[in-house]
């Protein structure tokens, strides 16, 4: 009896081995799903790679075409991957993916494809800022573009803007063939910045395709904020937050003629867009020997709209400065205050103007901090803001240059 009660134990343990045996034996491998598939021509550039594991997880996968790897990113459950770009039109690529089942079995997958050339192409054609440029902290990135764009979601996702200290923007579509680039708040001061438009492969419109990408780097300088009050006449100039000088002013003298002139200086947020060391200023639409002409030299000149608005040295009229409002709607400073705001002075510096009944339109020139943040965001193709990606140190290319100045400087009022 005592060897009977001992064989039942015995059995169930073989028994039980045996179907754990079985059971490790059924783990499936994993296998790797690449699309494209091996062997495809003619590729569409913009739809990229996707890989996705069955029966078990991505344990690696790489890209590489054109002698170069291909950024990618893969999902939490690690149950896919995808290029976060677009490829390359008329280039090779080769996938490797390699997925674990349960049990840590590898297996490995790869698949060979072309993308299809590019029946016609679409360039960044300029952008603002210039390369190695040090701005200001209200400068807008400005990317045009040698063609109209349709898809304009695809190509807003395709521009990345990298800062070493992160922002929140968003992108406002200004027509077709220009996108414009402003931050919710002023830039940092002392920020390294890059635009990085990833245009190789996107599907800008229908059989139209980047074939080249674009980076541009740039610096943001020291904060100049100058706050300039048309009541009390005085420009109050901030570095780095701090006062660093006041300087006599005089803005444009109110009312108008019956050639369309308005000599109210506009009131708003203006960024100076370039500048010069001297400026023929001519009275719009009237002739010489007409009532109201004037052809004067103008020095120390920072242009602050598309409307002939400078800050500048007072050409005469030097009892204005200070006391009342005597310009045609430019602001005239004294020429110690002229030449010291025009040394420091560099595109995207902020010149805030009040006391004014006229506005700045926020197309005029570079008036769109005009615009409300919601307003902007409106503009955006994707209708949402984004933030900076992180460098953490300073941008490739950003040695200082001097401010270019502006190529087309008339019309222009003193």
């Amino acid at each position: 009896m005592a060897a009977g009660v001992l064989l039942t134990p015995v059995a169930a343990c073989s028994s039980s081995g045996s179907a754990a045996s079985q059971s490790a034996a059924k783990v499936p491998d994993a296998a790797a799903t690449i699309i494209p598939a091996n062997g495809v021509k003619k590729v569409r550039p913009d739809k990229g790679v996707q890989v996705t594991a069955a029966s078990g997880v991505l344990d690696e996968v790489t890209v590489q075409g054109g002698g170069r790897a291909v950024e990618g990113a893969l999902s939490a459950d690690k149950k896919s991957w995808r290029t976060k770009w677009t490829l390359k039109p008329g280039t090779t690529y080769t996938v490797t993916a390699t997925a674990k089942n349960n049990s840590g079995k590898i297996t490995t997958s790869t698949s060979n494809f072309t993308t299809m050339r590019a029946p016609s192409s679409v360039k960044v054609s300029d952008v603002i800022p210039s390369a190695g440029e040090t701005v200001g902290v209200g400068i807008p990135i400005t990317v045009n573009f040698d063609s109209p764009v349709a898809n304009e979601d695809a190509v807003e996702k395709a521009l990345e803007v990298r800062s070493s200290k992160p922002v929140e923007g968003a992108w406002h579509w200004v027509t077709s063939q220009q996108v414009i680039f402003r931050t919710k708040s002023y830039w940092p001061a002392h920020t390294s910045v890059s635009l990085v438009a990833h245009m190789s492969g996107v599907r800008a419109s229908s059989k139209v395709y980047g074939t080249k990408d674009f980076t541009r780097s740039f610096k943001i300088g020291a904060s100049h904020v100058a706050k300039v009050n048309l009541k009390t006449h005085k420009s109050k100039v901030y570095v780095d937050g701090k006062l660093a000088k006041t300087i006599p002013v005089s803005g444009g003298m109110g009312g108008g003629d019956s050639h369309g002139n308005d000599f109210r200086t506009t009131s708003g947020v203006h960024l100076a867009m370039g500048k010069l060391q001297e400026v023929w200023m001519t009275s719009p639409n009237i002739k010489k020997d007409e009532p109201g002409y004037y052809h004067e030299l103008v020095l120390k000149d920072v242009q602050i709209s598309n409307s002939g608005e400078y800050l500048h040295q007072s050409p005469g009229e030097y009892g204005c400065l200070g006391r009342s409002n005597c310009s045609h709607g430019c602001v005239r400073q004294t020429v110690a205050g002229a030449r010291w705001f025009y040394n420091l002075s560099r595109r995207g510096d902020v010149i805030d103007i009040s006391g004014t009944s006229r506005d700045l339109a926020w197309n005029n020139g570079w008036g769109y901090w005009q615009m409300s943040w919601k307003k902007w965001v409106k503009g955006s193709a994707l209708k949402k803001p984004v933030t900076t990606v992180a460098t953490g140190g300073a941008a490739a290319g950003t040695t200082p240059s001097a401010t270019p100045a502006t190529s087309s400087p008339t019309p222009a009022h003193s």
